[in-house]
């Protein structure tokens, strides 16, 4: 008897809107020389804990998790993982700011400033 077993590919940890996919693609075509992607991590700082932070990166490490988008390669930090799963990642801009802005299911609290959060 041959029993078939099917492999359900498992969703990416961070969902990404196609404002951040561009923005992505737009950071990828002014790489400097040598990046491969770009990588979210939650480094500890700010008055909660963790922060958000996005960085070009020159070398894919065994635990990141690797999204491959339409304008290049996004990674999220393997030990940041955990705290980021179901989130999604958005770019806005408006006439004051612009950056990256997260809704994460995980955190339980952030600053006032919105700079950092806690898990």
């Amino acid at each position: 008897m041959n029993k078939e077993t099917k492999v359900r590919a498992r969703p990416a940890a961070i969902t990404l809107t196609d404002a951040a996919n561009a923005r992505i693609a737009d950071l990828m075509s002014r790489a400097p020389e040598g990046a491969i992607g770009v990588k979210l991590s939650t480094p500890r700082r700010g008055c909660s804990g963790l922060a958000y932070s996005v960085d070009y990166v020159t070398e894919e490490q065994p635990f990141d998790e690797k999204i491959v988008t339409p304008g290049g390669t996004f990674y999220v930090d393997g030990g940041s993982v955990l705290y980021l799963v179901g989130s999604i990642m958005d770019w806005r801009e408006d006439d004051f700011a612009a950056g990256f802005v997260f809704e994460n299911p995980n955190a339980t609290g952030s600053c006032g400033c919105g700079e950092s959060f806690t898990v």
